[in-house]
């Protein structure tokens, strides 16, 4: 060891600095201590090995803190400024305030998840979100597990295992993330049996693939993508009533599945649950964090004696949800008993409806001070947008928003100066994300709310 390494401080002597200090009350004194070896550690070897000079304390401390951060994975909240409002990588909905407190409640204390308050005995944990599906969609029962594709799934090996079920092949969806509706329906323990072509299938395809193996009728709504042209589709009560002339059951697969009329709030119209109830559907199957706006589930309505048959399944208690998410969706839930404030209190039919001259009256006031933040070597404009709603629902429907464009300014490599601003500010405490057009880094203003949150990380990126 050279003279110089001799100097190095010890793990105490470090421990017991202000910075040290700092590092404990954040990251724990077992693990401070560890780092802080390691990297006087490797201090040692680098002035053995090397002319380096001795490091002072703070930056030992820096380097201490570096390693700790980065071995410090977390979820972040981030500001989504995509454009796309329901972004599967991003979470998808966020919840409502009335959501987050209800997991609060239950998460730190013991609850009445699985007991009957009435009786002292063993409950469901179902009921109160049963009661609630019940009322809003008209279905008989309801039940939830952790995602649609499991619902869908679940609803397949229980009524169909071993046997056939057709589906339109129009119908053979991706529904994300490389999950297919073919894959879903071998993994369920069915058999898929296409009918019908891409583009057109009739309910006389329908009627001549029923054998004695066909155990259910499906129908799965292309919510991710739409076939134009020359189409034909069987519809929901068509299909229902042939699965019941054969004694079957009729299951429809709705995906982002919506409980409200959109069309009421000037957006795209979609299939609504009820809708789906009432055209004859013994069950029905929905996500509940895409349009319905509350925690990933995949929800299951419908018969009495179907929605009995599923939570006998065993695989229902594989698939079921923890209370925390059970607490978020049932006050999600109950916002949609009094739809004339739904907009004011679900954040994702707030973004969703947010009007266009909105946007930019909120645009134009906040297009000024992001200008100032950004400094010289970049411009910024409010250019009209198109956000899209994601998650795979009504993908070819796009709304009309506004957003902040901002280009490099006084560089030949205008490309490599907006991307560097988009890294940068994807590392940030809070980070900022945007679309990348062309040379500009879009920030679509649709879902900011919390101008301030933006005007900060610009700064902190020190763009100017």
């Amino acid at each position: 060891m050279s003279q110089s390494a001799k100097h190095l401080p010890g793990v105490d002597q470090l421990l017991r600095s202000a910075a040290g200090r700092i590092l404990i009350d954040e990251f724990g004194r077992t693990r401070v201590a560890r780092v802080i070896a390691e990297t006087l550690s490797r201090a040692r070897r680098d002035i053995a090995t090397t002319d380096l000079e001795l490091p002072s304390d703070d930056t030992l401390l820096a380097n201490t803190r570096s390693v700790l951060s980065a071995a410090n994975p977390t979820l972040k909240t981030v500001l989504n400024l995509t454009g796309t409002i329901l972004h599967t990588n991003l979470g998808r909905a966020s919840l409502p305030q009335v959501a987050l407190d209800a997991v609060q409640r239950v998460a730190g204390s013991p609850s009445n998840l699985e007991f009957d308050l009435e009786t002292g005995k063993r409950g469901d944990r179902d009921q109160p979100l049963e009661h609630l599906l019940k009322e809003i969609t008209g279905a008989e029962a309801a039940t939830v597990v952790n995602n649609n594709a499991a619902a869908v799934m679940l609803v397949l090996n229980t009524f169909a295992l071993g046997q056939d079920v057709p589906v339109s092949r129009g119908e053979l969806v991706e529904i994300g993330g490389s999950f297919r509706v073919p894959e879903i329906m071998m993994r369920s323990g069915c058999r898929l049996v296409e009918v019908g072509a891409t583009n057109r299938t009739r309910r006389s395809d329908f009627k001549a693939a029923i054998t004695d193996q066909t155990a259910m009728l499906m129908k799965v709504h292309t919510s991710n993508y739409q076939i134009q042209g020359f189409t034909e589709s069987v519809a929901e009560k068509d299909l229902a009533a042939l699965a019941h002339e054969f004694g079957l059951p009729f299951m429809t697969d709705l995906g982002s599945g919506t409980l409200v009329n959109l069309s009421q709030y000037g957006l795209p119209p979609e299939p609504t649950v009820q809708e789906a109830v009432e055209s004859g559907a013994d069950i029905v199957t929905f996500s509940g964090d895409k349009l319905l706006g509350g925690p990933q589930a995949g929800l299951i309505v419908g018969t009495a004696k179907a929605i009995a048959l599923i939570k006998q399944n065993p695989m229902k208690r594989a698939l079921r949800v923890d209370k925390m998410t059970l607490a978020a969706l049932i006050a999600v839930l109950k916002l949609y008993l009094t739809p004339e404030t739904l907009v004011a209190h679900l954040p994702t039919l707030r973004d969703l409806a947010r009007s266009e001259a909105e946007i930019k009256q909120f645009g134009d006031a906040l297009l000024p001070a992001v200008t100032a933040q950004l400094g010289h070597d970049f411009d910024a404009a409010l250019v009209n947008a198109k956000s899209q709603i994601g998650s795979g629902a009504l993908p070819i429907d796009l709304l009309p928003s506004w957003a902040i464009a901002i280009s490099a300014r006084g560089t030949p490599h205008p490309n490599e100066a907006i991307m560097s601003l988009a890294t940068r500010l994807r590392q940030i405490d809070t980070p900022i994300l945007g679309r990348i057009t062309g040379s500009r880094l879009l920030l679509d203003l649709r879902t900011l709310y919390q101008p301030e949150l933006l005007l900060a990380g610009l700064k902190t990126v020190n763009a100017g």
